[in-house]
């Protein structure tokens, strides 16, 4: 495996899928197909994700998430012990956040089969040659949509139950070779950045791995879902045991990348710099353009180049085009530095 170059580019996490990955991926539910046709479906949605980050230059790849049939996080809740759906108040009329399915707790909160990360891991890394970062909901993701009931005092006491289950699942994958795990998080508002913090090091406790955290305004839709600033949990949040610090700016037209001059404190920072909510086409010089931004502010032995957020909500095409620029736009800026 090639060492990293000087700022090395990857995703956030999910690619875009193919149409008929959508067309598709119900038709187990309706009889149509079996497990082993499903099966086949997820492997090939997988290999073209890898294909399509190889293709476009990556220096880091994922799985796409494409194994994730109802998003990123909504499907684990399937496999998720202690918990029962409840109906959205809202179904008629434009898709919003008030008409994801919630949920209230029953019991204490379990996953004895574990959460799936691990075989997603390892097919991963049997079918590419480059390398690989896993990628994980954290406990605030899990539990955000959890109503405690009289099982938990709270949210957070939910999403510290939560933390247990991602600290044995991280711990898994390390076992089966992952040395980079990137832990999703949602700047909700209404936990503070030293909160967040203290559930990311509940989650990662004795991981042995390169930790990535990613702080979220939300994407379902291509829809931002909290207030987007993240001078709300910085300095705080920066009591994690993280790594790495992925932010989103170019949704933002970067908007607080100059602040990270305050933040930094040697750690290295994932600079997004592709707007996945946008149709728009950067162009590499778009890409270069946001990446002097970033650098004028970051040392460029810290800096990772990747998008806001996972490219899930985005049709392939635009996904792919956006990889291809964005592994351009940094190759102008490493000549720029070389010379």
């Amino acid at each position: 495996m090639n060492k990293l170059p000087l700022l090395p580019t990857t995703v956030v996490g999910s690619h875009a899928k193919p149409s008929w990955w959508h067309q598709c991926k119900g038709l187990i539910d309706t009889g149509e197909w079996g497990s082993q046709d499903l099966s086949e479906l997820l492997d090939d949605a997988v290999d073209i994700a890898i294909l399509d980050q190889e293709r476009a230059g990556l220096d880091i790849i994922t799985d796409g998430e494409s194994r994730r049939l109802d998003g990123y996080v909504d499907g684990y809740y399937a496999i998720i012990e202690g918990i029962q759906a409840t109906e959205p108040k809202r179904k008629a009329g434009p898709w919003g956040y008030d008409q994801q399915t919630r949920y209230k707790a029953t019991a204490p909160i379990k996953a004895p089969a574990g959460l799936g990360i691990v075989s997603e891991y390892t097919y991963l890394v049997s079918k590419t040659s480059l390398h690989t970062k896993a990628t994980c909901a954290g406990p605030l993701t899990f539990g955000s949509r959890i109503h405690p009931a009289n099982i938990y005092k709270d949210t957070v006491s939910v999403a510290e139950e939560f933390a247990e289950v991602i600290n044995t699942e991280l711990k898994e994958l390390v076992a089966n070779g992952a040395t980079f795990i990137q832990i999703d998080e949602p700047a909700r508002g209404n936990v503070t950045g030293e909160e967040m913090a203290r559930l990311f090091n509940k989650a990662t406790n004795g991981v042995k791995a390169k930790l990535a955290f990613h702080i979220c305004f939300g994407n379902r839709a291509g829809r931002a879902r909290f207030k987007r600033s993240y001078g709300d949990y910085f300095p705080g949040v920066l009591n994690a045991n993280a790594d790495q610090f992925v932010l989103e700016y170019a949704s933002r037209e970067m908007s607080e990348v100059e602040k990270w001059s305050d933040w930094a404190d040697g750690r290295e920072l994932g600079a997004g710099i592709i707007d996945v909510k946008s149709f728009h086409p950067e162009s590499p010089e778009d890409v270069a353009s946001r990446l002097r931004d970033v650098l004028k502010y970051a040392k460029p032995d810290t800096v990772f180049v990747n998008p806001d957020c996972g490219f899930g909500w985005s049709p392939r095409y635009i996904a792919v085009s956006k990889l291809t620029a964005m592994v351009q736009g940094t190759a102008i800026v490493r000549k720029e530095l070389s010379l």
